[in-house]
């Protein structure tokens, strides 16, 4: 696929400085960029491939100021990251797979429904009462359970797991591996130190517009519903425990544990390695780094922390310059401790 320039603007809703008839083809980075590719630049740290890049068209900000000759059209626009991410989006639609219809062996139960446009991978299992919208893609050997509903468009990757109950709004992406609706981790003590199995009777609902990485697993409630709100993204590899409650917009990177029943608000980010304990509330908008260790509830809204246990920002850095400063401050204490203890002359 093909676009001018001047398409591009019209589609970012920016303004052309160069040749808008030229053509691209592809999107890439601005270092990588070949002849027919359209990059951006966002980073004042990248601005010194802007003038060697071999990128037909890059899209960069009002602001920015050449400080030498540009062979790239440029097509200036408020945000050029957030346009280039609409780009994407427009190209990934574009270049969509086009597949359509079932492939043989594949499973739908009697009971099930299944919307116009969609498409059923080899070994993929469909089982009843099930609701699949128009336009959804379920990939080979991926598993869904009795009575889910997914919305229009929704993409279930290859090897995902669906259990029994849930509920995926409109186009949602569930990513190969990942397991969404498994019992919740309940086990009830027993006086001789066994533990009994709590059944998880609950489900788990995904808003419109969920992401859910490979690999990632979603638990079910024990009672009632686990949550993940629209147009949150959840990466690879992050455990969510039963109860959880994601609001609106939140992102969570890789390897990040979250606790039964905490309550995630909106618009929230949370870092790779993040560890939540349960029944906490985490305020909207706020900020965890990478290795965060979350130990009580998170109440004042666009906090960001740090640290084990989580501390404020800048608490957290002070207490990292004391720590790194430790065997300076342990020497001055042990020469205090020999001048004590030293006779004093007569």
């Amino acid at each position: 696929m093909e676009f001018t320039v001047q398409q591009i603007a019209d589609v970012v809703g920016g303004q052309v400085e160069g040749d808008a008839t030229r053509r691209v083809a592809s999107l890439a980075k601005i270092e990588e960029a070949q002849a027919g590719a359209l990059a951006f630049l966002s980073n004042p740290k990248y601005e010194h491939f802007l003038y060697d890049t071999q990128a037909s068209a890059v899209i960069v900000s009002p602001d920015l100021v050449l400080r030498h000759p540009v062979a790239a059209a440029l097509v200036r626009v408020a945000d050029p990251y957030s346009a280039f991410t609409k780009l994407l989006e427009f190209y990934a639609q574009a270049t969509r797979t086009g597949k359509r219809g079932v492939e043989e062996p594949s499973y739908l139960a009697a009971t099930a429904t299944v919307g116009p446009g969609h498409y059923r991978g080899a070994f993929s299992y469909i089982g009843e009462d099930c609701r699949l919208g128009p336009d959804v893609l379920v990939f080979p050997h991926a598993y869904i359970g009795d009575r889910v509903t997914i919305g229009e468009g929704s993409v279930i990757h290859a090897g995902a797991k669906i259990y029994p109950d849930t509920v995926i709004g409109r186009f949602c992406v569930v990513k190969a591996g990942a397991v969404v609706g498994t019992d919740g981790f309940g086990f009830a003590p027993q006086p001789d130190g066994s533990y009994l199995p709590i059944p998880q009777i609950g489900n788990v609902v995904l808003g419109d517009y969920v992401s859910i990485g490979a690999n990632t697993t979603v638990d079910c409630a024990t009672m009632g519903t686990t949550r993940v709100g629209e147009g949150s993204k959840i990466d690879n590899l992050v455990q969510v425990g039963h109860n959880v409650e994601i609001g609106r917009h939140t992102v969570i990177a890789g390897q990040t544990g979250i606790s039964g029943s905490t309550k995630i608000g909106d618009y929230c980010l949370l870092g790779g390695q993040v560890g939540v304990v349960g029944h906490v509330t985490l305020a909207n908008r706020t900020t965890l780094a990478a290795q965060t260790g979350v130990h009580k509830s998170v109440k004042q809204e666009g906090q960001i922390l740090q640290g084990r246990p989580a501390l404020d920002l800048k608490q957290s850095q002070r207490v990292l310059v004391v720590y790194r400063n430790l065997p300076e401050i342990l020497h001055r204490v042990e020469r205090l401790e020999q001048a004590a203890k030293a006779p004093e002359k007569p």
